[in-house]
């Protein structure tokens, strides 16, 4: 599902690095692994647990990622099925193969949860050792992976589905703007060439059964002229199809686990009352034409996230997906909701283990249900802490990436406190209308507005002064900007 991204290039070392160290220490991140966590890293990365009989390795895989990423936790290849449909194979890092239930090393995954994403650095889930080599489906090197196989018809829809331990190989590491180009330019062989034609097919099917997936777009710092700003970068369209073919493979995870009986679903209520309507008024605030009988999901299709006043919308739109959680079952109880109401269909996270710790778990239940057995014991032992634990590691996430935003936004303004910029307010609390939000139309800024004494005018572009931006503030906004008079 959608967060802000924040990439930084070039960005200035200090005070940027010293405000990010301090958010770190304030939220507890670890700053290293434990001694004996590394031994056992090293030893795993050495001499996995077992190796898969299955050799896949004929096979001609390829990862998408962004290109510095070396957490590589999928490989795709994409073919024809003889008669019509497509086939999607999917090798996912078999984690598995080198985290032993109850050592030091598994102890210290259910510490973290998840890797966190600063825009300096990251604080891995797994040590380097494994999360960047050994475990990471990098191109060249056999590595133990899940392999699922997918098949589809003509128009997209799951007609079969199996998943088993391989050994694999990817051949090649693409990115995005290379992926987007030769699919452009119609130079990228069959197996790439189709996730255009299976991602559209997946889209269309989406837009049927009403899922939304929101295009936000990635905030980035850029050095220009010896001095930095913000910007927005849009999402490009092979993303999106990339992205389709993990949902697709979540959403076979979670029909296999209803199918057993036992599972961790990735699970979103419907939106509260009024949390639509609210949206409705930030459209209008964002002279966004919305008619009444558009649709929700409609509407965010039509939207292009290169324009900044769509980009803000997409961003409030994240506001509907709060409320995710996970939901365990086990032995044939099917909880109340099974349904991700974003994804409009049951869904589950197994696509991400070097990242996300209950990927590993429902890998495992995965392979289990298709083998007709029963999940490991250490799984059964681990299922119900899982909601808790990823809460918890939900939580830290969403707090970094919140004060990471604070923080860029801050360095890059720090220098131009009282001055005025253009802008327009995209938020206006119901209940102090004098505080709400303004975007600035440059740098691409989202942050607070405080009025004295007189209503913000919801939707209308406003000159604004900025009054504060502190890289080091705590409790309070970092960044304030007041109407200039």
């Amino acid at each position: 599902m959608p967060r802000r991204h924040i990439r930084v290039t070039g960005a200035p070392e200090a005070p940027l690095r010293a405000a990010l160290t301090a958010l770190r220490t304030e939220l507890g991140v670890p700053e290293s692994f434990p001694p004996a966590v590394l031994t056992e890293a090293d030893q795993a990365a050495a001499k996995p647990a077992a190796l898969p009989a299955l050799d896949a390795t004929d096979i001609p895989f390829l990862t998408i990622d962004p290109p510095t990423s070396t957490d590589l936790d999928q490989a795709m290849h994409l073919s024809r099925r003889p008669g019509g449909g497509f086939r999607v194979r999917y090798a996912i890092a078999d984690v598995a193969a080198f985290v032993v239930p109850g050592t030091a090393l598994d102890a210290e995954t259910h510490r973290r949860v998840t890797t966190l994403y600063f825009p300096d650095e990251k604080t891995p889930l797994h040590p380097k050792v494994l999360s960047e080599d050994a475990a990471s489906l990098l191109p060249g090197r056999v590595r133990p992976a899940a392999l699922w196989t997918i098949d589809l018809d003509a128009d997209g829809r799951t007609v079969a589905v199996d998943v088993r331990r391989a050994l694999v190989r990817s051949r090649a590491k693409l990115d995005y703007a290379g992926v987007q180009r030769q699919i452009d330019a119609g130079t990228a062989e069959e197996p790439l060439a189709l996730l255009k034609d299976i991602g559209e097919a997946r889209e269309r099917l989406e837009v049927e059964r009403g899922g939304i997936s929101l295009n936000v777009p990635e905030q980035e710092i850029v050095e220009r002229d010896h001095t930095y700003t913000l910007t927005y970068r849009a999402p490009l369209p092979a993303e999106g199809w990339n992205a389709q073919i993990s949902l697709l493979t979540g959403m076979a995870a979670a029909e296999l686990m209803l199918s057993c009986g036992t599972g961790v679903l990735r699970t979103l209520p419907a939106a509260p009352d009024g949390a639509v309507g609210r949206l409705r008024r930030t459209a209008h605030a964002l002279h966004i034409d919305w008619p009444h009988h558009v649709s929700y999901a409609a509407l965010v299709r039509s939207l292009d996230p290169r324009r900044p006043h769509h980009a803000a919308f997409l961003q409030e739109c994240t506001t509907l997906l709060r409320g995710a959680g996970y939901t365990v079952f086990r032995d044939g109880a099917l909880p109340p909701l099974t349904t991700h109401s974003a994804v409009a269909a049951p869904y589950a996270h197994c696509t991400a283990p070097l990242r996300r710790l209950v990927d590993r778990y429902a890998s495992e239940i995965c392979l289990a249900a298709v083998a007709e057995q029963p999940p490991p014991d250490w799984v059964s032992a681990a299922l119900d802490a899982l909601p808790k634990e990823m809460a918890d590691g939900t939580r830290r996430a969403g707090a970094v990436e919140r004060g990471c935003v604070d923080i860029v936004e801050a360095v890059l303004l720090k220098d131009r406190v009282g001055e005025v910029f253009d802008g327009y307010v995209v938020d206006v609390e119901e209940r102090k209308p004098t505080v709400g939000t303004v975007q600035l139309k440059s740098p691409a800024v989202v942050a607070r507005i405080d009025a004295d004494g007189t209503p913000l005018p919801l939707g209308e572009r406003l000159r604004v002064r900025l009054t504060q931006a502190d890289p080091t503030a705590t409790g309070a906004p970092k960044v304030r900007f007041a109407p200039a008079r």
